[in-house]
């Protein structure tokens, strides 16, 4: 059952509209949810930008955001778009933080836009010194997430979780599902590179006032290089970090981007789902592989389109799945 309510703040007054078409985006990093809907203006149906939206399916709450865009044609149909939390994040502004973890970056940047959170994992790891200036508190926030992640191996997930802003473990946001040949799977595309995050040499420069040049840090694989040519990424760090912190995390970042990426695209039958959420995917003779693992939903796009012989929406949706 699809359930979307929109209020309006001047008025007080709440509907429950039933949209020809919705759409359902989000990504695990670097952008905030997104809901579209198609309506027909009638009856007192009346809202602004700004007021809220509130989505959910079998009583279970998708999207709560604020419409951000209205377009309307002759005929008097409207596409709305609505944003949820992580749109005030595009707020530019500059910080220095030292020995702080990303989750108290987050409740200090969400304090100061007026946000409000929910859960906030304590990631266990204090970046020795974080300084941005002028870049947009998303940027921010994903930059602190990606320097955890090459420090700790964990991957963390910022997002709006209805009630506030929250950041948790991936590994703790398993999906009940399971996606395969015979579950919820239309069609997939299957590709693998090692073009876009893969690296075979990570070197790290230090600023060092007292020399006037940078200390440089690499950890490289021969193996890999011999196999793919070299494939460097080239990084400055803050010059608080110790020779010791400097290399553990040029050896992480080796780990972690040092491999072929896989990336699987999939068309499903949909279920609740978010981006950011570990799935069990079963899929024999991929390619290189055979899948039967957990991964780590990178984006998702539902669609729910009205049936008039249904009498109810089709409920579709594509996910994109990377690094497993």
């Amino acid at each position: 059952m699809i359930e979307l309510t929109v209020a309006s703040k001047s008025s007080g007054r709440a509907w429950n509209v039933k949209p020809q078409s919705i759409t359902h985006t989000t990504e695990r990093t670097g952008a905030p949810g997104t809901l579209k809907f198609t309506i027909n203006k009638g009856g007192t149906l009346s809202f602004v930008e700004g007021d809220e939206v509130r989505f959910a399916v079998d009583g279970q709450l998708q999207f709560y955001g604020w419409v951000f865009t209205k377009v309307k044609d002759r005929w008097g149909v409207i596409e709305v778009t609505c944003y949820d939390r992580i749109r005030y994040f595009k707020a530019n502004a500059s910080y220095a933080f030292y020995g702080r973890t990303v989750g108290d970056m987050i409740k200090e940047i969400a304090d100061d836009l007026q946000i409000s959170t929910s859960a906030i994992a304590d990631t266990g790891y204090r970046l020795p010194s974080f300084i941005q200036e002028d870049k947009s508190c998303l940027d921010i926030i994903s930059l602190a997430v990606q320097q955890t992640l090459l420090n700790t191996g964990e991957i963390y997930v910022f997002y709006d979780d209805g009630t506030g802003v929250a950041l948790q473990k991936a590994g703790d946001m398993i999906a009940p599902y399971i996606i395969g040949d015979k579950s919820l799977l239309l069609d997939y595309q299957y590709k693998t590179d090692i073009d876009e995050q893969t690296y075979n040499s990570i070197k790290l420069a230090r600023p060092n006032q007292n020399t006037g040049r940078a200390d440089v840090f690499v950890a490289e694989s021969s193996e890999n290089i011999e196999k793919w040519g070299l494939l460097r990424l080239y990084q400055q760090i803050d010059e608080d970090m110790n020779d010791a912190q400097a290399r553990a995390q040029a050896a992480a970042s080796l780990a972690f981007y040092n491999r072929r990426m896989r990336t699987l695209t999939m068309d499903c039958l949909g279920v609740p789902l978010r981006a950011g959420q570990m799935l069990l995917v079963k899929i024999p003779d991929l390619g290189d592989i055979s899948m039967n693992q957990y991964a780590l939903v990178e984006q998702v796009t539902h669609t729910y389109q009205y049936s008039d012989a249904m009498k109810d929406y089709d409920h579709e949706m594509s996910l994109e799945l990377r690094a497993f």
